[in-house]
């Protein structure tokens, strides 16, 4: 019997390459996808011999190409990749961070999910989870946010809009393959000990922890949830 497999983008470290050893370790074949050989190589052979190398850069349409390419049946497909690339306000913000930032948080998650959708289609139980931000929902960003208190004055507007648009994102394709079987949603992993800031690598949050929400939503059975957003904890975050 042929093992379910799962690509996770951003794997060679912090919350995806976490994602990526849980699901291996629950049984399945799974890519670590890392723009960098060198660094996508070490972690997969960390997690073990269920890991695979998929250098994969979302911002590169031939990377993104080569890699579907090089996958002929996928099951799950966690888009974890994310920058950020500055904490300031929109008025204070240039055009361009917005740019690169959407890049790599909106763009590259589309031109990924489509290139791997032929492969999705051929599972019986298609899984998308995108890894999104608390930061990103509107109603927490116009009142409490229980994850992240502190976050005031329009801090972060370029990562935090991206993350936005995201979610967005998550409800057209929950919406366009939900007629296909495919689970689509949306994750706010929370303040995690990652490189995506000095807060985020400061902050000692378990990555462990955001991954189990992950991969709760990348193996959720056929009456679960779609085109929804997900705290790690299980519970529904406003959009």
């Amino acid at each position: 019997m042929t093992k379910a497999s799962a690509l996770i983008t951003g794997a060679s470290g912090g919350i995806g390459r976490e994602i990526a050893r849980q699901l291996a370790a629950a049984g399945l074949t799974v890519h670590v996808g890392s723009r960098d050989p060198e660094r996508g190589q070490r972690a997969a052979g960390e997690i073990g011999d269920d890991a695979r190398l998929l250098v994969l850069d979302v911002t590169d349409g031939s990377s993104i190409a080569d890699a579907a390419g090089q996958i002929q049946d996928l099951d799950i497909l966690v888009n974890n990749a994310g920058i950020m690339v500055d904490g300031t306000t929109a008025t204070e913000a240039d055009a361009d961070s917005f740019r690169r930032t959407y890049e790599t948080n909106v763009f590259g998650v589309v031109a990924v999910t489509n290139a791997f959708l032929p492969a999705l289609r051929r599972s019986a139980h298609p899984r998308i989870v995108n890894v999104s931000s608390g930061t990103g929902s509107l109603a927490w960003s116009t009142g409490p946010n229980p994850q992240f208190p502190y976050q005031t004055g329009g801090t972060g507007a370029a990562y935090r809009s991206s993350k936005t648009a995201l979610n967005a994102v998550t409800v057209y394709y929950a919406q366009a393959l939900a007629g296909d079987g495919f689970k689509v949603n949306a994750l706010a992993p929370g303040l995690r000990a990652t490189n995506l800031n000095a807060r985020a690598a400061a902050s000692g949050g378990d990555p462990a922890e955001a991954a189990a929400g992950a991969v709760w939503l990348a193996t959720l059975p056929d009456d679960g949830p779609t085109g929804q957003f997900f705290s790690w904890d299980g519970t529904v975050v406003p959009w």
